[in-house]
């Protein structure tokens, strides 16, 4: 079996979650990393855009912001902010929009907190905010969510709601007027959460080689089904191959 780090498992854990032909609205990091891997392994008809408007971009190495000329090489369209998020509400371009997001909390309905840690008015920790995230949350049909898997970030309510994601279950957001079809997936460093199709709670998907599906509940402020959930298959050695030698060589995400 092949050697790998955390941070490759959870970026090819990622990538597998990403299929041919999806629009892959991603920040930098480890989520961008996915969406290349992704191109390169099983998805090579997928398309990378950022919110500063550089759509589908070459990507030939790895930048270090949305705002990196890097971002820009070889685009189809070198456009605007306006441009990157009306791409996610076109008729056409929309329904194939997948959001990849992370944040400070997340609840059992996949809602987002990336705003403050305590009161709004009196915070313990205020941070910078959603940026894209309420957007890509309202309006994309799929989004997977990085998270660390700690109890302090899988709460019970969220000390303030950031990004929706299923709100309160069935038909919450339908009845807040919100388009695209909620999260999808959360990828952690200890598990994969799925969203139940009925009920819209979190469920356990995956847990990690040497992990069991009691250490993750006791990571979680909330209990979640964890009757359907199976071992992630490792990284194979082509994936890791080309996560190392094709998306980040220089190793300026994965680390040494």
């Amino acid at each position: 079996m092949a050697d790998y780090t955390l941070r490759e498992l959870m970026t090819i854990a990622a990538a597998r979650q990403i299929n041919n032909g999806e629009i892959v609205f991603c920040g930098t990091g480890i989520s961008m990393l996915a969406a290349m891997a992704a191109k390169h392994i099983s998805a090579p008809e997928s398309v990378i855009f950022f919110e500063t408007g550089a759509i589908d971009s070459k990507l030939e190495e790895v930048p270090m912001a949305v705002a990196d000329p890097r971002v820009m090489y070889a685009t189809s369209v070198n456009g605007s902010l306006a441009d990157a998020f009306a791409t996610m509400q076109n008729k056409k371009t929309g329904k194939r929009v997948v959001g990849i997001m992370g944040a400070a909390q997340i609840d059992i309905y996949g809602n987002l907190n990336s705003t403050v840690i305590g009161d709004y008015h009196r915070p313990k920790v205020r941070f910078s905010g959603s940026g894209g995230a309420c957007d890509v949350a309202s309006f994309v049909p799929k989004s997977i969510i990085f998270m660390q898997h700690e109890k302090r970030k899988f709460v019970k309510k969220v000390d303030y709601l950031t990004s929706p994601g299923w709100i309160n279950g069935p038909g919450s957001r339908e009845a807040e007027g919100l388009g695209g079809s909620g999260p999808s997936t959360v990828i952690t460093n200890m598990a994969i959460m799925g969203f139940d199709k009925i009920t819209k709670k979190m469920y356990l998907d995956k847990v990690y080689p040497g992990i069991t599906p009691e250490q993750v509940l006791d990571n979680m402020e909330f209990e979640v089904d964890i009757s359907r959930a199976g071992e992630l298959d490792p990284p194979s050695m082509d994936e890791l191959m080309v996560l190392r030698e094709k998306c980040d060589p220089q190793k300026l995400i994965l680390g040494n």
